[in-house]
Order: C-alpha cells, then sequence, then structure tokens
C-alpha cells in the first residue's frame, strides 16, 4: 500500500511543543534537519519502503482552467491560510499502521537547536480503484 507523507511546516493541529520556524534556523540546525531526512529516506530504501521524497520551495502558485486564454493564478500557494507543504515522501509498507509509525518517526526531525520539532505530517493512502457513487 502506497501512502503520501505530507510535511506541513506551519498549519495543521495545534503544535505539540513550540519551534522556531525554519526561516530562523542557522545553517548547520538546516543541513543537520536535511541530514535526518536523507537517513530516513535511506533506511527505508534498505527495506524496500521508500518510494520517493521532495522538499518543496515556499513559492508556488494555484492555477485552474478558466475557458481559453491564460489560466487565472492566485498569488499562493495558500493565499487564506498559513500552510505551508514544505516537502513530501511516498512510502510502499504493509499497512496503515506501518504508514503511521514511519510519519511518527519522521515527525522527530531536528529543528533549531537539534531539538525534535514534532511537527504533524498529514499520512494519505494512494486511491487504488475508483470511488463508488451511491445515490
Amino acid at each position: 500500500m502506497k501512502y503520501l507523507l505530507l510535511k506541513h511546516y506551519r498549519g495543521g493541529p495545534a503544535p505539540a511543543v513550540d519551534w522556531t520556524p525554519m526561516d530562523r534556523w542557522t545553517p548547520e540546525e538546516i543541513d543537520a534537519h536535511m541530514q535526518f531526512m536523507r537517513d530516513f529516506a535511506a533506511r527505508l530504501e534498505e527495506t524496500g519502503e521508500f518510494v520517493d521524497g521532495q522538499a518543496l520551495a515556499p513559492e508556488g502558485a494555484f492555477v485552474r482552467y478558466d475557458g481559453e486564454g491564460r489560466p487565472p493564478v492566485t498569488d499562493g500557494p495558500f493565499a487564506e491560510t498559513k500552510d505551508l507543504i514544505a516537502g513530501w515522501m511516498i512510502i510502499d509498507v504493509e499497512s496503515w499502521d506501518r504508514a503511521v509509525q514511519l510519519a511518527g518517526e519522521l515527525s522527530a526531525a531536528p529543528g533549531a537547536g537539534g531539538e525534535p520539532i514534532h511537527e504533524w505530517l498529514e499520512v494519505r493512502p494512494f486511491l487504488t480503484e475508483s470511488p463508488t457513487v451511491t445515490e
């Protein structure tokens, strides 16, 4: 079963601990955080559970089709909220419980001062069949 782990650096439920936003971390703290992510992915590569992952830049935009011509673009990506999806990882695991276990481990990535940030991660299963519509 494949799952998408979304890393929300802002937004989501109330934080478990107060933590310093990443834009105020030292270069060494950012390097330690990124190394944690690489090490986590490498460990999952060894078990065959890692599929892919990427960090995302904070810039972006919402785009939609609105007929012929240039599509409308917002100044987003999250114009109405303070949410920031800073990265994602796809895992392929045996169960929901394993996906939740790994998301919990990933939540312990270090932040300012090397302390775990206990960030919220969104865990979403891949859709494996078309949804059924009932009346």
